[in-house]
């Protein structure tokens, strides 16, 4: 993985997410910003989603962490509880902790999605939730 540019003196970088590498092992393509960046708190990554993938791992919430995923490119489907939202681009979809979430692409979908996704604290795992129970 490349290293970022960084200054020095201060603690900024500056990441072209293009340059990092993949997530392995990841439904869609993720480039994880906050890793590169050495970042403690704040969890931010950019997913290229295809069509019939989705971004997170699995349908879940998290205890403490609140999320949010700016849509920068595409139309993003996110699967809650109380029904399917969509969230267009230049929208942005927020989950509170304890809010069960699947953000995806349909299989039908025109074309691909381009996200940026934060959440904090960074290290709250994700709890998988079952729709069915």
């Amino acid at each position: 993985m490349p290293v970022p540019d960084q200054s020095p003196a201060m603690g900024y970088h500056r990441i072209d997410p293009d340059d990092l590498s993949a997530t392995e092992k990841y439904p869609c393509d993720r480039r994880a910003v906050s890793e590169a960046a050495d970042l403690s708190v704040l969890h931010l990554a950019r997913y290229q989603i295809a069509p019939g993938e989705q971004l997170p791992r699995v349908y879940h919430s998290h205890r403490q962490r609140e999320e949010a995923f700016v849509v920068l490119a595409g139309t993003l489907h996110v699967e809650t509880p109380d029904g399917e939202s969509i969230i267009d681009e230049g929208e942005v979809f927020v989950a509170e902790p304890e809010s069960p979430h699947r953000a995806y692409n349909p299989t039908d979908a025109d074309g691909g999605i381009t996200v940026m996704g934060t959440g904090a604290p960074r290290t709250d795992p994700a709890i998988p939730h079952d729709p069915e129970g």
